[in-house]
């Protein structure tokens, strides 16, 4: 599918209008903060939490944004494990967790996704890999092939990285087909796709261009960060994302967050779901 000039321009014109209210205007709400402005806090975090959430999230439980003692927010993480040197015995821990916690879902290298699929199988936790990782300048061939290869060996979900300096370049043609090719050969194959937007290199324009473009792609969240970039996940930047998606799309927060008070700001903010290697520890650090 390509974009006529009309197209493009519609695009632009709907990015440039996003960018004027989101940003120009300063109605972007900040972490912490609800439509309202009113700070979070114990009291009302449940109340402002659960529709953000459930605008955006299909297996949450309505009791998101209290303590999990009844596994409410194992649900929302991505359990990952990405490193370059991971080993089989870490990735068949991993599992072991995510299995034990309930965790939405293994995130890991395509190496491993048969390893994960096999040791999973019997449970409830997805396979989730990661394409084009972790700079999203591999050809759109090259990723429409990787999540095919990944899908076949048993993953149900995929993390795309964006073409960044196409997006940069304002290439948004390319940027569309990257996106829209390997959402199609996901949703194929039974999977969705999750699309990392590396906002720590973006503009906020970019961010809300980058947000737009999956949305009119076939994208079914857009995630953060690969958590290899120099920063990862703000609130400010899933307000931001959550505000241009709206409640059709998941927004993931992935990248530095290591703590259970880290994941309550992602989730008042917006975030539907959490990428962490601590996941363990933020379940328990209420």
């Amino acid at each position: 599918m390509t974009y006529d000039e009309v197209a493009l321009e519609s695009i632009i014109e709907q990015i440039t209008h996003e960018v004027l209210v989101l940003v120009g205007q300063g109605k972007i709400p900040g972490p912490g903060a609800g439509g309202n402005g009113a700070a979070l806090s114990a009291q009302n975090y449940t109340d402002r939490v659960q529709p953000v959430v459930r605008a955006g999230a299909d297996r949450i439980a309505s009791t998101l944004g209290v303590a999990p003692t009844d596994g409410s927010l194992s649900h929302m993480i991505d359990h990952t494990l990405l490193k370059p040197d991971a080993t089989q015995d870490q990735v068949a821990q991993l599992c072991y967790e995510a299995k034990k916690c309930d965790f939405a879902s293994v995130c890991v290298n395509p190496s491993h996704v048969k390893l994960c699929a096999d040791l999973l199988k019997e449970s409830q936790v997805r396979v989730c890999t990661v394409v084009g990782f972790p700079l999203g300048a591999t050809s759109t061939e090259t990723k429409v092939f990787e999540a095919q290869k990944a899908i076949r060996d048993g993953a149900t979900e995929v993390d795309m990285v964006i073409n960044v300096g196409a997006l940069k370049s304002r290439d948004y043609e390319l940027v569309q087909r990257d996106v829209a090719s390997v959402a199609r050969a996901c949703h194929a194959g039974g999977a969705i796709l999750k699309v990392i937007i590396e906002a720590v290199l973006l503009t906020d324009e970019e961010k809300v261009a980058a947000c737009q473009l999956v949305k009119v792609s076939g994208g079914d969240f857009v995630k953060t960060s690969t958590g290899f970039g120099p920063g990862g996940a703000t609130a400010e930047d899933v307000a931001l994302m959550r505000r241009v998606v709206g409640p059709g799309l998941g927004v993931k927060a992935s990248g530095g967050i290591r703590t259970f008070a880290d994941a309550q700001k992602m989730i008042a903010a917006g975030a539907s779901r959490i990428g962490a290697s601590a996941s363990v520890k933020i379940i328990q650090g209420v």
